[in-house]
């Protein structure tokens, strides 16, 4: 059946063929914000137009908790092999088998009419390349950090464990894949339909699809021990290393994943991250906003016009003017302390249960000594994060920011590197996944021979750097103390799912 893929496809045409040239483009590699788990096409027939669990779920949704927690408990517990062993021995509500599971529980109407489920790269290389489903390449990236797949135990978790955890999950893997492949591979051509709606050639290469922040990081100018920091909503720290340096050891511990040819093909690609980074200054912004947009929709002496010019005010200026506040505020001077974990931990650790708090607020406390507080979380955690890396014997050479803050916030980027005590480089790109996804999308069409070889003709360089002060470094070496001492207390005292959903019944 020939359906339609509706707005969000035909928006996406429109966007490439505006980018595109014509003439110059012999290839494509899909990138897409992990992980989004879809059932196909289902979301497309008429009657789960309204239904959302029929479309692809986004990352931040943390419904499936409980399940995630399932797995984990499971996987160590069953008698069969540890299936989150490479996901950092902790599996997450974000990822693909706690949703599914999550869906298949509450949802009986989606669950019966699901054949199969996938992720949105993988979805957006099946549309641009019109291939049955059975021949489509995987993609390594999405499998490995977000699925379990792994080598050692032949793909993906077994039926037996699968239905172990939930039996309405029997059948499902004989429908999903076994082989995955690096990002650089040819996944197929363009479809004659899509050719015409691109203005491409049908023998366009369309490669494996892969997820945004890993792109990112081969954007960037990824090399074996730098850390790549994909800075937006939230944060993925990538890092690559080569295999046998990995060989005879444990995996490492409390990560999102090491998966190898994830980012670049013959090194494991490592991945961590925080789940909320601009989201959390996004929600202080919303917050300080609402009494204003409260009382301007109640004002009579504005017109609709002036009402709407004074939120656009409030909106363009509102976080530099909060930035501008705290960066004149003394250093010693704020007690505040807080912690990053509003949509739950991603790493080290994963646990989203935890919610943010703040600690020390007196009457004298002021909005910007708070955002001050909350850049300063997002700092610490990730400290943590990279802290947690080198302990497991992963010692971090180089920091490389990518992404909106990185670009946008000097403050906070200075305040990173004072925090971390690195210098940490800049990319130049404003859109480093893209770039690392053309990257890969001119390995496949044979226009270099390697990811290294292309990086090496199509990188951007690096526009800003920062360097640690060292007169800042000794007080926030004692802050940060504080930050994890909070940060123990709080996830001592925070209820586990089980506790939650009893809590919640009673």
């Amino acid at each position: 059946t020939t359906l339609d893929s509706g707005p969000y496809c035909r928006s996406c045409a429109g966007a490439a063929v505006e980018y595109l040239s014509h003439k110059c483009v012999r290839n494509s590699s899909p990138e897409n914000t992990p992980s989004l788990p879809g059932t196909i096409h289902l979301g497309l027939l008429p009657e789960f137009a309204a239904e959302p669990d029929a479309l692809f779920i986004l990352w931040k949704d943390h419904t499936a908790v409980a399940e995630a927690a399932e797995i984990n408990q499971l996987a160590r517990s069953w008698g069969g092999p540890d299936y989150t062993k490479y996901s950092g021995g902790v599996y997450s509500p974000e990822w693909l088998w706690a949703k599914i599971t999550r869906i298949a529980r509450c949802n009986e109407k989606v669950t019966q009419a699901a054949y199969s489920w996938l992720e949105h790269c993988d979805w957006i290389t099946l549309e641009l390349t019109g291939q049955p489903l059975a021949e489509l390449k995987r993609s390594r990236c999405a499998a490995g950090h977000k699925a379990m797949w792994h080598p050692e135990w032949d793909g993906l978790p077994s039926e037996a464990f699968l239905i172990r955890l939930e039996p309405k999950l029997a059948g499902l893997r004989a429908r999903l894949y076994q082989q995955t492949y690096p990002a650089d591979e040819v996944a197929g051509t363009l479809s004659p339909e899509w050719a015409e709606k691109l203005g491409l050639r049908p023998e366009t290469v369309v490669a494996v699809g892969t997820v945004d922040a890993h792109a990112g990081g081969v954007g960037a100018g990824i090399t074996p021990y730098a850390m790549v920091k994909v800075m937006g909503t939230s944060t993925c720290d990538i890092v690559v290393v080569p295999p046998a340096d990995l060989a005879g050891r444990p995996p490492v511990a409390g990560i999102c994943g090491q998966v190898e040819g994830s980012v670049v093909p013959g090194l494991v690609g490592l991945e961590a991250g925080q789940s909320a980074f601009g989201d959390l200054l996004a929600w202080f912004e919303e917050l300080l906003r609402w009494p204003l947009t409260a009382v301007l929709a109640r004002a009579t002496s504005l017109d609709a016009k002036q009402r709407e010019e004074v939120l656009q005010e409030a909106e363009r200026n509102l976080l530099a003017l909060l930035t501008e506040a705290a960066q004149a505020l003394p250093f010693t001077q704020s007690p505040v302390l807080a912690l990053d974990w509003v949509n739950g931990r991603r790493t080290p650790d994963a646990n989203h249960q935890l919610q943010g708090a703040l600690r020390n607020l007196t009457m004298g406390s002021s909005a910007p000594e708070i955002f001050r507080a909350l850049v300063e979380a997002l700092c610490y955690g990730s400290r943590h994060i990279l802290e947690r890396f080198e302990q497991e014997g992963i010692v971090i050479r180089q920091i490389i920011g990518i992404g909106g803050v990185a670009k946008k916030s000097a403050y906070l980027m200075q305040m990173l590197a004072d925090v971390l005590g690195r210098r940490i480089a800049v990319a130049t790109s404003e859109q480093a996944p893209a770039l690392g996804a053309a990257m890969y999308a001119a390995v496949a069409a044979g226009c270099y021979p390697s990811v290294e070889a292309a990086q090496q003709a199509m990188g951007s360089g690096f526009s800003e750097e920062y360097m640690p002060d060292p007169a800042r470094m000794a007080a926030y070496d004692a802050r940060y103390a504080e930050y994890l001492a909070f940060g123990e207390f709080v996830e001592a005292t925070t209820p586990g799912p089980d506790s939650t959903a009893s809590l919640a019944g009673a």
